[in-house]
């Protein structure tokens, strides 16, 4: 065993958790641990959903590798806790997990920082739906701010199905969001430490790209390299970096992206704790860029610290 991986110490490997997406948080913690316990790293499955956060501390965890997807686990809860612990965790601080998570104060920071990103408008009871419709135009996109995976995110191509995607938005969070529909090619981009690695291109050969076709079918095929023109991977690349900076981001997190027929681009979310299962987007961008799964994670983990 190296001195690199007696220095981690016993590690938990937070998944599970009590959000909407505790399914496909189990399928990457999982992922995660068995590399983990590859490397040889004194590494243990802990979901928060069926025990205290603070046992951590009574149990010796030394350092904690979050792979808690949604709520609790990527909007700085989780983090506040680990934090007053004092126990070492992957990924982004209090403040950028809970700015990340919620899209529409990510889309103010973008926009005050120059990051490209659809046009907006909030919705609540009682809004003009059809003065929404006439600013951004149909078809449009109505999403909660605060979910991730695509859960509860509709596309409105008449009028008609504005009021049902509010109220199914509204459900799960009572801050949602209409942006303006961009068509063009789904990117992501993901970071690792201070690099932005590979695009990913996504191409849903049937239906679109949600929550169903991101996990649990074969109906989506990914490249990697991406194909588009060097040129403007680079600049993407970028303002992908940009965009993980100016929310105050450290460790890894992913962007979503849709690429336009003319070159331009806009951002859409970013993901602080990304998905780790085999149909995830960072371990096929660190493949391309020569990092395979398991020193993935020990490099994830090895960046793992305090705010």
């Amino acid at each position: 065993m190296s001195d690199a991986v007696k220095s981690f110490g016993k590690v938990a490997v937070l998944m599970g958790g009590p959000s909407a997406e505790r399914e496909i948080s189990l399928l990457s913690g999982n992922a995660v641990l068995a590399a983990l316990q590859r490397a040889g790293v004194d590494a243990h499955a802990f979901d928060p959903a069926e025990r205290s956060v603070w046992e951590l501390k009574q149990h010796g965890f030394e350092r904690a590798f979050i792979t808690l997807h949604g709520r609790f686990g990527e909007d700085g809860t989780v983090q506040g806790a680990l934090q007053t612990l004092g126990i070492p965790y992957t990924g982004s601080g209090v403040m950028a997990s809970a700015i990340g998570m919620d899209k529409w104060r990510t889309k103010l920071v973008w926009q005050a920082a120059g990051v490209p990103t659809p046009k907006f408008r909030m919705l609540k009871p009682g809004t003009d739906f059809s003065g929404v419709m006439d600013e951004l135009g149909l078809p449009l996109i109505i999403k909660p701010a605060r979910e991730g995976s695509s859960i509860g995110v509709s596309k409105v191509s008449v009028p008609a199905e504005f009021g049902p995607a509010f109220d199914a938005a509204y459900k799960l969070d009572p801050l949602v969001i209409a942006e303006e529909f961009v068509s063009g090619q789904e990117m992501t981009a993901a970071v690792l430490g201070e690099t932005a690695l590979p695009l990913v291109r996504i191409e849903p050969l049937r239906g679109d790209y949600d929550y169903q076709n991101k996990y649990f079918t074969d109906n989506v095929r990914y490249h990697c390299p991406a194909g588009i023109a060097p040129e403007i991977e680079e600049v993407v690349q970028r303002d992908a970096l940009l965009a993980f900076q100016v929310l105050g981001c450290r460790g890894w997190a992913r962007a979503d992206v849709i690429l336009r027929e003319d070159g331009s681009y806009s951002f859409l979310e970013m993901n602080t704790a990304p998905g780790m299962t085999n149909h995830s987007l960072v371990p096929m961008a660190a493949r391309a860029a020569g990092i395979d799964f398991e020193t993935l994670c020990l490099t994830i983990l090895e960046q793992a610290k305090l705010d």
